[in-house]
């Protein structure tokens, strides 16, 4: 069970929407794998960062089509999840690869 829960978050998303939903909301969005739940995400970040989860809320961006040439294919689609965390808690991405 342990192993799942580090397997759970892939990778921190970073763009211009979630720098300042983490500036202003203290709410960081992650990249997560598409059969994870929200009590798993929250556990998942609870331990490897050591922060108290407010809340969790989570979506589901499609994959786009794409075609080279004749042949027509698709991306993958992506889970994200939407972190809240306490106002005096803050996560660190610096350790992360």
């Amino acid at each position: 069970m342990r192993e799942r829960l580090y397997d759970i978050i892939l990778c921190p998303h970073v763009s211009e929407k979630s720098t300042l939903l983490a500036d202003k909301h203290k709410q960081f969005v992650f990249k997560v794998l598409p059969s994870a739940n929200k009590i798993e995400i929250k556990q998942a970040i609870e331990s490897l960062f050591k922060v108290n989860v407010k809340n969790v809320s989570t979506s589901i961006k499609k994959g786009k089509t794409c075609k080279r040439g004749q042949i027509i294919g698709r991306k993958n689609n992506v889970k994200k999840a939407y972190i809240s965390i306490d106002k005096d808690q803050d996560i660190e991405f610096t350790g992360l690869s």
